[in-house]
């Protein structure tokens, strides 16, 4: 039986003079308020010759503004034992909190203060600099970091926004100065830009309100849409091997470019992504590689679409010397869902599981500002918690043993493997 949902998430937005999104979520289930400022500009929008650029900026925009010192921001938000997050990902930068209500102004106006004004100071931009190559080296030396980087080369080669890596890389960021991000802030970091979600113990006026005094006299070019070229089409498989000596594990990245967010065919997409490699445990993978046959240390694929054509990625950790034998059992696990399709009751079981995962999903401050900004992303509705059983419910049998014969063929993957050589390589 599929189980009853009733969120009914009721949001205002209100669009601004600036150009800016307000979408204000009440809710008075504890006196805290979530502020979620997420803008349309990542690492998508670099110049081809400053990769990590996006990454950089977004390390160091809280450093300092017009108005305020590094100091002065840590100290204002140490007071009010708030820490805020920044994040970039290929298509956004986004700047949140969560706050007491009755510091909500307060931190609302930090929070633009950083995004509208900040001064990239030098000093600031060194120490950042230096804990981002850091932390691309100790990527370098992660087996899951490395074979996850070289399945999205292969799958979308090292020039595309999908390829490229998401921090750029030592060469680049040592070489991208300050004048490089305060250009790509002015750029792309703009209120037409901007979709702003609050969430929380605050009247919703008030919010809007608030916003829109902040953000009053900030200007710049209007939206312009996303455009993410098609990568290259290439139908045969690809293989990378990465030996990386004195590793326990071999990381497995194995994987297919699919489809795009907007895709009409994205639900079935989502429930064949749960049967083959999230449902229960880990789904067909899991109770092949690591329950039935006890190979990996983990099993699971995603299925996380964006603007453009975007992977459907499994991943598994073994032991090197299981490395050949788990690729084997991924290739027929494919194969088998790609020709066979889904049974009945792998479908019933995978839509009752998302249909009663999400109030899960609505469950903090947090998650609905993040649930609320996707809606707003893909212009999903604000009504879309609502519809969303019943658009899971009208995916077929058949959508769905479509979906997976278009794109599980073990013969078009791509697979890239991280970890030491095997014994007998090692001695050969």
């Amino acid at each position: 039986m599929v189980p009853v949902v009733g969120t009914g998430l009721m949001p205002v937005r209100q669009s601004l003079e600036s150009g800016a999104v307000v979408i204000v979520q009440e809710t008075s289930a504890t006196p805290a308020v979530a502020i979620n400022a997420t803008f349309l500009a990542g690492a998508g929008d670099e110049p081809g010759d400053q990769h990590g650029v996006a990454y950089l900026m977004g390390r160091v925009i809280d450093r300092g503004t017009e108005r305020h010192s590094a100091d002065l921001i840590a100290e204002a938000l140490d007071e009010r034992g708030v820490s805020l997050q920044v994040a970039t990902t290929r298509h956004t930068t986004a700047i949140s909190c969560t706050c007491l209500a009755d510091d909500f102004d307060e931190l609302l106006s930090i929070i633009v203060d950083v995004a509208r004004r900040p001064t990239f100071p030098e000093g600031e931009l060194a120490k950042r600099r230096a804990e981002s190559i850091t932390a691309l080296r100790q990527d370098e030396d992660n087996p899951a970091v490395r074979a996850s980087q070289a399945l999205s080369a292969l799958l979308y080669g090292d020039e595309h926004p999908y390829g490229r890596a998401l921090k750029g890389s030592v060469e680049t960021l040592e070489r991208i100065e300050r004048e490089a991000i305060a250009g790509f802030h002015a750029r792309n970091i703009r209120p037409a830009m901007l979709s702003l979600v609050v969430v929380g113990d605050v009247d919703a006026q008030h919010a809007i309100d608030r916003a829109d005094e902040e953000l009053k006299g900030w200007n710049g070019r209007p939206a312009s849409p996303i455009v993410v070229p098609p990568p290259a089409v290439n139908p045969a498989r690809r293989e990378s091997t990465i030996v990386m000596p004195g590793k326990s594990q071999s990381d497995i990245a194995y994987g297919f470019v699919t489809i795009s967010r907007l895709d009409p065919r994205f639900y079935a997409y989502w429930l064949m992504n749960n049967i083959l490699g999230q449902f229960g445990l880990g789904g067909r993978l899991a109770d092949n590689i690591r329950e039935r046959q006890g190979m990996a240390y983990y099993a699971f694929s995603s299925f996380d679409p964006t603007f453009g054509e975007s992977a459907l990625t499994v991943r598994a950790g073994v032991d090197p010397r299981n490395v050949e034998r788990a690729v084997d059992a991924i290739d027929m696990e494919i194969r088998h869902l790609g020709e066979g399709g889904p049974t009945m009751t792998e479908v019933d079981e995978t839509r009752a599981y998302l249909i009663g995962s999400i109030p899960r999903l609505l469950e903090t401050n947090d998650s609905i500002a993040a649930f609320l900004q996707n809606c707003e992303r893909f212009g999903l509705g604000l009504d879309f918690d609502r519809r969303l059983p019943a658009l899971l419910l009208a995916v077929t049998v058949d959508e769905i043993r479509s979906a997976a014969a278009e794109v599980l063929v073990p013969e078009r993957a791509a697979v890239a493997v991280a970890g030491p050589a095997v014994p007998d390589e090692a001695t050969a």
